[in-house]
């Protein structure tokens, strides 16, 4: 398996794989972006092409291209070996995870099913449901690539069709396919327009099925109520390949164009966006009939932090979509509503009228501009009841506004729309509570401190990357105030150098460095070809071998200081317990630390 993990490393390019989900700017021979891992407007992600590593100054999310994967996708080892292997050319041998196989297993279901489905809307039984979309203004040819299909209003064609291939009902119902009902199993969509649902690679991963035709009741026992089965529209329910709240329909096809273009566009049903596809929007995306979730937005922030949204919503109240649209604003997303005439959905609008449609989507507004729209249109400014009822609509939106710049903006054109002192908008916006999200974000912003001992650990060995010779200067006394792990690299690299080996080479050093070395040593390479180009802040590196000693006496002193506090408690302890000889024999150790810890800092630069 190892000589399978290093020939995709050798066949790919990490640069390659990230650009596939995130936009890259190049900045000399490295790439940076903003971070998908974590909120952020000024990038701090950054991918080396030499080194074939990304590395997260804000987070620290950092690895190779099958850490990246696995982070971006959120999946485990195994499946991000396989997508890796498939796009390397890669053939893995004897490689069986049993959750893996059975996630595979229900992955070739769904395909057999989705050509069974299809093959079905091409019968006689399906031919009105063709018809059906035909006649919404869904082509021939969107039909084909999303592979929209029929499933006959009979209790066991699928089953049937499966059993033929060797599924077993089991395997069928863990799919979600299948329901188990008291005299057996039985299919779960029947008389319906199915809708496969595809992962970021194209996988069929679920189903959604409109209703078309009546049904019979469900049989008695069945799990299911008779108000799910009559539903307009059915669900698989979640899977091991599936979960409603990470999945967003078309993401598949839209991410390539919503990275180009900087943007997606969210609409909430299958027809909408395959109507939108096919009028050339082909960023667009559906929620699958749930609303939008924090994965959601962590999957979309990969490609883009621009989202135009084309929902149905009702701000005045709490609803789902208000709790996903504030999600996203404490996200740090840039929204935009596509406001349709009419009350017309997007396939609607579509048909009719795509030169509308396509204006509609340039013409979107900010949320707060829709937000003070629909305040305005529905109350009357110039009543007392009217201002204060606008004033509830908007303000907690003004609340959640992170940057007090715009949020300064905001509140001046309520005070103007309101004809209110300013004053009094912000002593309103005081009562109000701060929501979760923006006191996550808050808390994002003031980043907890890492520990001094590890921050000057990784200061040292970031220099040590590139003149690994200065490692000579560590004598055994800073050793013993080095932690254990750190001394070990540095005596390799001290053993490295002995050897006349290139510390540059690292990939070459795997006899003598562990995995984890090798990348914690390229990571912190990286830093420091970074810092030397002026593109993340931090220590001066003109004079590396200076640097390098004051490290070294930062690190005595920190110790130093540690050793200090230590004495403190055993002279507070002594002067308690009446032993005033030992008191004053502590006392003067304390002093002599004291006055070797001035001078240390005297020759620091930074004290």
């Amino acid at each position: 398996m190892d000589s399978a993990i290093e020939e995709i490393k050798n066949r790919l390019d990490i640069k390659d794989i990230v650009e596939n989900y995130l936009k890259l700017e190049k900045t000399g021979t490295n790439y940076r972006a903003v971070c998908p891992f974590h909120s952020e407007k000024t990038p701090s992600f950054f991918v080396s092409s030499p080194k074939q590593i990304f590395k997260c100054f804000g987070c620290g999310a950092s690895g190779d291209i099958f850490k990246f994967v696995m982070l971006i996708e959120n999946i485990e080892f195994p499946e991000a070996l396989k997508i890796l292997a498939e796009k390397a050319g890669v053939e893995l041998k004897k490689f069986d995870f049993k959750k893996d196989s059975d996630r595979q297993r229900i992955l070739e279901i769904n395909q057999q099913a989705s050509k069974f489905f299809q093959k079905q809307l091409e019968s006689q039984s399906g031919k009105k449901a063709k018809e059906y979309l035909l006649s919404r203004s869904i082509s021939e040819k969107s039909i084909e690539e999303w592979e929209v299909g029929y499933s006959p209003n009979k209790w066991n064609a699928l089953q049937d069709f499966l059993n033929k291939k060797g599924v077993s009902d089991q395997e069928i119902e863990k799919s979600g396919l299948a329901i188990k009902g008291s005299k057996g199993f039985y299919d779960r969509f029947r008389g319906r327009i199915m809708f496969p649902i595809f992962d970021i690679n194209s996988q069929v991963v679920a189903f959604g099925g409109r209703i078309f035709e009546k049904v019979a009741g469900e049989e008695e026992g069945s799990p299911r109520s008779a108000a799910e089965a009559g539903a307009k529209y059915l669900n698989i329910p979640n899977t091991e390949v599936y979960d409603k709240s990470s999945i967003l329909y078309g993401i598949d096809r839209a991410k390539k164009e919503a990275k180009e273009k900087d943007y997606f566009v969210l609409v909430e049903g299958y027809t909408d966006a395959i109507m939108a596809h096919q009028a050339g929007c082909k960023n667009a995306v559906a929620t699958c009939g749930t609303a939008l979730t924090d994965f959601h937005l962590r999957f979309l922030g990969r490609y883009t932090k621009n989202l135009k949204l084309c929902f149905d919503m009702d701000f005045a109240g709490e609803s789902a979509t208000k709790r996903g649209i504030d999600l996203a604003m404490g996200r740090g997303f840039d929204l935009k509503i596509i406001r349709l005439s009419h009350g017309k959905d997007p396939a609607e609008l579509i048909k009719e009228n795509k030169d509308e449609w396509e204006k509609s989507v340039n013409g979107a507004v900010s949320i707060m501009d829709f937000y003070f729209q629909i305040a305005l249109e529905k109350f009357d400014k110039e009543t007392v009841e009217g201002k204060k009822a606008i004033a509830k609509i908007i303000l907690p939106i003004i609340k959640k506004i992170f940057n007090k710049i715009e949020q300064g903006f905001w509140i001046q054109k309520l005070s103007k729309e309101l004809r209110t002192d300013e004053k009094y908008i912000y002593e309103e916006l005081k009562k109000i509570e701060k929501s979760p999200e923006i006191k996550n974000k808050e808390k994002e912003f003031i980043k907890e401190k890492k520990n001094n001992q590890q921050i000057l650990e990784n200061e040292l060995l970031k220099i040590l990357t590139n003149s690994p010779n200065l490692s000579e200067k560590i004598n055994d006394d800073i050793f013993d105030k080095i932690s254990s792990s750190i001394k070990e690299i540095i005596e390799k690299i001290k053993k490295t150098c002995s050897e006349k080996k290139d510390l540059s080479e690292i990939d070459k050093l795997k006899g003598d460095f562990s995995e984890e070395e090798i990348e914690k040593i390229k990571t912190l390479s990286f830093e420091f070809e970074l810092e030397k180009l002026g593109y993340l802040g931090g220590r001066g590196i003109d004079n590396l071998e200076k640097e390098f000693d004051n490290i070294l006496k930062e690190i005595q002193v920190l110790f130093l200081k540690e050793r200090l506090s230590g004495l403190l408690d055993e002279i507070k302890i002594a002067e308690e317990s009446g032993e005033k000889e030992k008191a004053e024999n502590l006392l003067k150790d304390f002093n002599a630390l004291s006055n070797k810890i001035e001078e240390l800092k005297f020759t620091l630069p930074n004290f």
